[in-house]
Protein backbone atom coordinates (compact mmCIF):
# COMPACT_ATOMS: atom_id res chain seq x y z
CA UNK A 1 0.00 0.00 0.00
CA UNK A 2 2.79 2.20 1.05
CA UNK A 3 4.83 1.41 -2.20
CA UNK A 4 1.47 2.19 -4.46
CA UNK A 5 0.76 5.34 -2.33
CA UNK A 6 4.62 6.40 -3.25
CA UNK A 7 4.00 6.03 -7.13
CA UNK A 8 0.54 8.05 -6.96
CA UNK A 9 1.21 10.63 -4.95
CA UNK A 10 3.54 12.33 -7.90
CA UNK A 11 0.56 12.02 -10.66
CA UNK A 12 -2.72 13.28 -8.40
CA UNK A 13 -0.58 16.52 -8.11
CA UNK A 14 0.11 17.03 -10.90
CA UNK A 15 -3.23 16.30 -12.14
CA UNK A 16 -3.92 18.55 -9.76
CA UNK A 17 -1.94 21.36 -10.51
CA UNK A 18 -2.82 20.69 -14.55
CA UNK A 19 -6.62 21.57 -13.58
CA UNK A 20 -5.83 24.77 -12.24
CA UNK A 21 -3.84 25.72 -14.99
CA UNK A 22 -6.18 25.17 -17.53
CA UNK A 23 -9.01 27.00 -15.95
CA UNK A 24 -10.03 29.97 -17.62
CA UNK A 25 -9.66 33.13 -15.65
CA UNK A 26 -13.34 34.93 -15.12
CA UNK A 27 -12.61 38.32 -16.81
CA UNK A 28 -15.02 41.30 -16.53
CA UNK A 29 -15.95 43.30 -19.14
CA UNK A 30 -16.94 47.01 -18.49
CA UNK A 31 -20.05 48.55 -19.31
CA UNK A 32 -18.80 50.76 -21.54
CA UNK A 33 -17.82 47.97 -24.03
CA UNK A 34 -20.86 45.62 -23.71
CA UNK A 35 -22.56 45.28 -26.76
CA UNK A 36 -26.38 45.77 -25.59
CA UNK A 37 -28.12 46.69 -29.20
CA UNK A 38 -27.44 45.79 -32.75
CA UNK A 39 -24.91 47.80 -34.19
CA UNK A 40 -24.35 48.33 -38.11
CA UNK A 41 -21.44 46.54 -40.16
CA UNK A 42 -19.65 49.06 -42.19
CA UNK A 43 -17.99 48.14 -45.17
CA UNK A 44 -16.77 50.39 -48.08
CA UNK A 45 -19.17 51.51 -50.45
CA UNK A 46 -16.94 52.20 -53.22
CA UNK A 47 -15.72 48.42 -53.29
CA UNK A 48 -17.43 46.11 -55.49
CA UNK A 49 -17.55 42.19 -54.77
CA UNK A 50 -19.77 40.65 -57.79
CA UNK A 51 -20.56 42.82 -60.92
CA UNK A 52 -23.25 41.92 -63.28
CA UNK A 53 -23.27 43.75 -66.87
CA UNK A 54 -27.07 44.51 -67.96
CA UNK A 55 -27.62 45.18 -71.35
CA UNK A 56 -30.29 47.05 -72.21
CA UNK A 57 -31.52 49.31 -75.10
CA UNK A 58 -31.11 52.86 -74.86
CA UNK A 59 -33.79 54.81 -73.77
CA UNK A 60 -34.54 58.23 -75.54
CA UNK A 61 -38.39 58.26 -75.16
CA UNK A 62 -41.08 58.26 -78.18
CA UNK A 63 -38.86 60.92 -80.53
CA UNK A 64 -37.65 59.73 -83.92
CA UNK A 65 -34.15 58.76 -82.30
CA UNK A 66 -35.98 57.11 -80.16
CA UNK A 67 -37.38 54.98 -82.10
CA UNK A 68 -34.70 54.76 -84.93
CA UNK A 69 -32.30 53.92 -81.33
CA UNK A 70 -35.30 51.10 -80.64
CA UNK A 71 -35.17 49.50 -84.23
CA UNK A 72 -31.37 49.28 -84.60
CA UNK A 73 -30.89 47.45 -81.18
CA UNK A 74 -34.00 44.64 -82.16
CA UNK A 75 -31.81 45.01 -85.53
CA UNK A 76 -28.04 44.78 -84.37
CA UNK A 77 -28.23 45.37 -80.51
CA UNK A 78 -26.82 48.96 -82.40
CA UNK A 79 -23.72 47.42 -83.25
CA UNK A 80 -22.53 49.46 -86.89
CA UNK A 81 -20.39 46.83 -88.26
CA UNK A 82 -22.65 43.56 -87.62
CA UNK A 83 -23.10 40.82 -89.87
CA UNK A 84 -25.93 38.20 -89.10
CA UNK A 85 -26.04 35.23 -90.81
CA UNK A 86 -28.34 35.79 -93.70
CA UNK A 87 -25.36 38.94 -94.72
CA UNK A 88 -27.47 41.52 -94.06
CA UNK A 89 -25.14 44.41 -92.87
CA UNK A 90 -24.84 47.40 -90.33
CA UNK A 91 -26.58 48.70 -87.24
CA UNK A 92 -29.83 48.84 -88.97
CA UNK A 93 -29.09 45.14 -91.00
CA UNK A 94 -29.58 46.09 -94.78
CA UNK A 95 -29.37 43.81 -97.57
CA UNK A 96 -27.06 44.23 -100.62
CA UNK A 97 -30.34 44.82 -103.00
CA UNK A 98 -31.71 47.30 -100.70
CA UNK A 99 -28.40 49.32 -100.83
CA UNK A 100 -28.42 49.41 -104.27
CA UNK A 101 -31.63 50.78 -104.45
CA UNK A 102 -30.09 53.53 -102.17
CA UNK A 103 -27.23 53.89 -104.75
CA UNK A 104 -24.75 52.37 -102.27
CA UNK A 105 -22.73 49.54 -104.04
CA UNK A 106 -19.56 49.12 -101.91
CA UNK A 107 -20.63 46.50 -99.20
CA UNK A 108 -17.20 46.93 -97.63
CA UNK A 109 -17.39 50.63 -97.78
CA UNK A 110 -20.86 50.45 -95.92
CA UNK A 111 -20.31 48.71 -93.11
CA UNK A 112 -17.35 50.64 -92.21
CA UNK A 113 -18.64 53.77 -92.43
CA UNK A 114 -21.33 55.01 -89.59
CA UNK A 115 -22.15 58.30 -90.99
CA UNK A 116 -23.10 56.45 -94.01
CA UNK A 117 -25.80 53.61 -92.40
CA UNK A 118 -27.25 56.84 -90.76
CA UNK A 119 -27.75 58.12 -93.76
CA UNK A 120 -28.77 55.08 -95.84
CA UNK A 121 -31.15 54.43 -92.77
CA UNK A 122 -32.60 58.26 -93.44
CA UNK A 123 -32.99 57.87 -97.21
CA UNK A 124 -34.75 54.32 -97.02
CA UNK A 125 -37.33 55.46 -94.43
CA UNK A 126 -38.42 58.84 -96.41
CA UNK A 127 -38.70 56.22 -99.27
CA UNK A 128 -41.15 53.88 -97.42
CA UNK A 129 -42.91 56.67 -96.73
CA UNK A 130 -43.43 57.93 -99.90
CA UNK A 131 -45.06 54.05 -101.05
CA UNK A 132 -47.18 54.24 -97.56
CA UNK A 133 -48.00 57.86 -97.69
CA UNK A 134 -52.12 56.87 -99.31
CA UNK A 135 -51.80 53.93 -96.03
CA UNK A 136 -50.22 55.97 -93.37
CA UNK A 137 -53.47 58.43 -94.34
CA UNK A 138 -56.49 55.50 -94.37
CA UNK A 139 -54.95 53.09 -91.24
CA UNK A 140 -53.14 54.91 -89.05
CA UNK A 141 -55.54 54.86 -85.84
CA UNK A 142 -57.26 51.87 -86.68
CA UNK A 143 -56.95 48.85 -85.46
CA UNK A 144 -56.16 45.08 -86.68
CA UNK A 145 -55.80 42.22 -84.80
CA UNK A 146 -56.47 44.09 -81.35
CA UNK A 147 -52.87 46.43 -82.04
CA UNK A 148 -53.52 50.18 -82.82
CA UNK A 149 -51.74 51.23 -86.06
CA UNK A 150 -49.73 53.95 -85.65
CA UNK A 151 -47.23 55.61 -88.42
CA UNK A 152 -44.12 54.18 -86.34
CA UNK A 153 -44.99 51.10 -86.73
CA UNK A 154 -46.21 50.72 -90.29
CA UNK A 155 -42.48 52.12 -91.05
CA UNK A 156 -40.71 49.92 -88.89
CA UNK A 157 -42.51 46.82 -90.67
CA UNK A 158 -41.44 48.24 -93.88
CA UNK A 159 -38.01 48.26 -92.55
CA UNK A 160 -38.48 44.49 -91.78
CA UNK A 161 -40.63 43.25 -94.57
CA UNK A 162 -40.28 45.84 -97.43
CA UNK A 163 -43.01 48.42 -98.15
CA UNK A 164 -45.41 46.32 -100.54
CA UNK A 165 -45.47 44.16 -97.91
CA UNK A 166 -46.97 46.13 -95.27
CA UNK A 167 -49.29 47.27 -98.07
CA UNK A 168 -50.49 43.82 -98.53
CA UNK A 169 -50.81 43.42 -94.27
CA UNK A 170 -52.82 46.57 -94.04
CA UNK A 171 -55.14 46.27 -96.79
CA UNK A 172 -56.33 42.62 -95.92
CA UNK A 173 -56.73 43.70 -92.35
CA UNK A 174 -53.95 41.50 -91.16
CA UNK A 175 -54.42 38.10 -93.31
CA UNK A 176 -51.41 39.17 -95.06
CA UNK A 177 -48.82 38.85 -92.83
CA UNK A 178 -45.13 37.32 -93.40
CA UNK A 179 -41.90 36.71 -90.94
CA UNK A 180 -38.41 37.00 -91.76
CA UNK A 181 -35.93 34.00 -91.69
CA UNK A 182 -36.00 34.61 -87.84
CA UNK A 183 -40.01 34.33 -87.33
CA UNK A 184 -40.63 37.80 -86.60
CA UNK A 185 -43.64 38.94 -88.24
CA UNK A 186 -45.38 42.44 -89.53
CA UNK A 187 -47.71 42.72 -87.30
CA UNK A 188 -44.79 42.20 -84.28
CA UNK A 189 -43.22 45.00 -85.47
CA UNK A 190 -46.57 47.10 -85.96
CA UNK A 191 -47.16 46.82 -82.21
CA UNK A 192 -43.49 46.93 -81.11
CA UNK A 193 -42.73 50.19 -82.75
CA UNK A 194 -46.49 52.02 -82.48
CA UNK A 195 -46.40 55.33 -81.13
CA UNK A 196 -43.20 56.71 -81.94
CA UNK A 197 -42.95 60.45 -83.41
CA UNK A 198 -41.77 60.09 -86.90
CA UNK A 199 -43.32 63.26 -88.53
CA UNK A 200 -40.04 64.61 -89.10
CA UNK A 201 -39.55 62.27 -91.98
CA UNK A 202 -40.52 63.53 -95.16
CA UNK A 203 -41.79 61.43 -98.00
CA UNK A 204 -39.23 61.34 -100.87
CA UNK A 205 -39.91 59.17 -104.33
CA UNK A 206 -36.97 56.94 -105.37
CA UNK A 207 -34.37 58.65 -103.12
CA UNK A 208 -30.71 58.54 -102.97
CA UNK A 209 -27.88 58.76 -100.51
CA UNK A 210 -25.61 62.01 -101.57
CA UNK A 211 -22.54 60.16 -99.21
CA UNK A 212 -21.04 57.59 -101.36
Amino acid sequence: MKKWMRFASPLIVTCILLSFAFRPKEVKVPEALKVTKPTEVLFPKNRTVFSTAIVAPPFIGSSYIGFKEALAFKESSGDYFSINTLGYLGKYQFGIGTLQLMGVHDATNFLNDPALQEEVFQTNIARNKWILRRDIKRFEGKKIKGTQVTESGMLAAAHLAGAGNVKKYLRSYGRYDVKDAYGTSIAKYIKKFSGYDVSEVLPKRNPKVSKI
